[in-house]
């Protein structure tokens, strides 16, 4: 099923979700003896996707299943991908264990939210597979000792196609996805979404509107200030065209939230976050950390990291306070972008929703 024209873009499921509901399926077929087909799962958000499977295999104390992965209508590399799960029954007190089969990378590089060795299945996606899990081993009364092996058929090819190799990714794709679904990407209608928000804070007489490049930061900032929904733009990677339309707009007080990666490429002048558009320059952020005293150690560690985050660790670990920085250089981006129109102040997040930068005041923010 594709989209009409001019009609609205589709959802679909991340490999996380497929990945999910193809552990229940196998581990229930275990349990019971049989699949159920279609098995369904609940989201984070609350969604209950229904997914058809396409294996279904059994053998002493394992069972596989698999799903094709539906995009919708988004451009994703993984869109009709077979995402495979094999659960395999594991000694009592093992507890849940994941696993990389075929074309599911490894993880070879520090920086990334899971350590050296591990398998590139996200926290999430491993959350959302524990759940089904823990729920059916009580169902059934028995102990949750399981292994969980996720392959990907093609996946090691179809990985070159993405930012894995030089993340150090190595042997195939990532297992994403931190709400289970795909959301379209359209640059326009996701550009046009965000100048209506603006709209819809000017018609409500908002003084204060926040965009945030994540739903972590969304939810950051909007715990600080006490923000109502329609002060909050769904920015994403689109700050440029935030704020371009902010300036023949105006509010009269902005904030940037986002992660420390995404707010790095806007200290660096770039208004396109998406990985696709725009990059973190390590040398100029080496250069940014030396102007505040990291050593000629930490400055060469900067040049060959792995990823912003992983920088962001390393300055924290020698207590060199990068977050300000980059949090004051990314406000001199947004300022000269929206020139003199807004009142703006930029904060930075890491990934639990903790502040690791900010920099700018509001004229009248929403609160103390």
């Amino acid at each position: 099923m594709t989209r009409k024209p001019d009609g609205p873009l589709r959802k679909g499921w991340t490999t996380g979700a497929c990945a999910t509901a193809a552990t229940r399926a196998a581990w229930q077929a275990i349990l019971s003896g049989a699949f159920p087909d279609p098995v369904g799962i609940t989201l984070p958000r609350g969604e209950t996707p229904q997914f058809a499977l396409v294996k279904k295999e059994t053998g002493p104390g394992w069972a596989r299943a698999s799903i094709i992965k539906d995009a919708g209508d988004d451009p994703d590399v993984t869109h009709q991908a077979e995402i495979i799960a094999t659960v395999r029954q594991a000694p009592t007190g093992a507890g849940i264990s994941f696993h990389a089969g075929a074309g599911v990378g490894t993880i070879t590089k520090p920086g990334l939210p899971l350590p050296v060795g591990e398998p590139a299945i996200n926290p999430k996606p491993r959350e959302m597979m524990t759940v089904q899990i823990l729920e059916l081993a009580a169902e059934f009364g028995v102990r949750p000792d399981v292994e969980i092996e996720i392959s990907i058929p093609g996946g090691e090819e179809i990985a070159q196609k993405t930012w894995n190799p030089r993340l150090g990714i190595i042997g195939g794709l990532s297992v994403l996805g931190t709400t289970g679904v795909v959301i379209p990407f359209s640059c326009s209608a996701w550009i046009h979404s965000i100048h209506r928000g603006v709209d819809v804070a000017r018609a409500t007489g908002r003084q204060h509107v926040a965009g945030a490049t994540g739903k972590t930061s969304e939810s950051a900032i909007k715990a600080i200030y006490g923000l109502p929904d329609e002060a909050l733009l769904d920015m994403g990677d689109f700050v440029g065209g935030m704020l371009k339309y902010l300036r023949r707009n105006p509010v009269p007080n902005v904030t940037i939230a986002g992660g420390f990666g995404k707010l790095v490429k806007l200290a660096q002048g770039h208004l396109d976050l998406h990985s696709s558009r725009s990059q973190v320059d390590m040398e100029k952020l080496a250069h940014t950390a030396a102007a505040i005293g990291a050593d000629t150690a930490l400055c060469d560690a900067i040049r060959t990291a792995n990823t912003a985050r992983h920088v962001l660790e390393l300055c924290a670990a020698q207590s060199v306070d990068i977050g300000n920085i980059i949090a004051r250089q990314a406000r001199e981006t947004a300022m000269a972008t929206i020139d003199g129109a807004c009142a703006i102040e930029i904060v930075i997040f890491d990934r639990q929703g903790g502040m690791v930068g900010r920099a700018g005041r509001l004229e009248t923010p929403s609160s103390p």
